[in-house]
């Protein structure tokens, strides 16, 4: 690790330390863009009463925002803690290239903060998970892949 890598997560940590103190949960994070940070953000769920209001998906929000684009190739994610299990999707989604984190998600598990139930609701069947999942209205719902697989000036993500 180098640095400029040890900066950004001191930054990361630094934001998480002060969510901390204006009462919202232990988490923050950065993106970097060619040793430049694009985005900071930090846990909000609190402030805002949104519970995908994580650091890491303020953090992508706002880097999308400002690079005024959605695929965020080319980019690196420090963020505090290891994390859940949506926030990793987002990062897959946002295409980021590299993520550094601090804290494990057994660390936060023992502070209350445990995912470890969503990873394993994710393995099971449909049918087996704690919220039942039921599939309705399936031909009426295709029409929007239909119209999208006709689609000549799509914009693919």
């Amino acid at each position: 690790m180098n640095n400029k890598s040890n900066f950004f997560m001191l930054r990361a940590i630094e934001l998480s330390i002060n969510s901390v103190k204006n009462n919202g949960g232990p988490f923050g994070c950065v993106i970097v863009k060619d040793n430049n940070i694009i985005a900071e953000g930090f846990n909000e769920v609190t402030k805002t009463n949104d519970p995908t209001a994580h650091a890491e998906i303020v953090t992508i929000r706002k880097a999308c925002k400002n690079t005024n684009n959605f695929n965020l190739s080319g980019t690196e994610m420090y963020t505090s803690c290891e994390p859940c299990p949506m926030c990793l999707s987002a990062i897959y989604w946002s295409h980021i290239d590299n993520i550094y984190f601090g804290n494990t998600r057994k660390d936060a598990a023992s502070i209350g903060f445990d995912d470890n139930y969503i990873y394993e609701e994710l393995k099971k069947d449909l049918l087996k998970r704690t919220i039942p999942m039921k599939q309705i209205n399936q031909n009426e719902a295709k029409k929007a892949f239909e119209d999208w697989e006709r689609k000549i000036d799509k914009i693919k993500y």
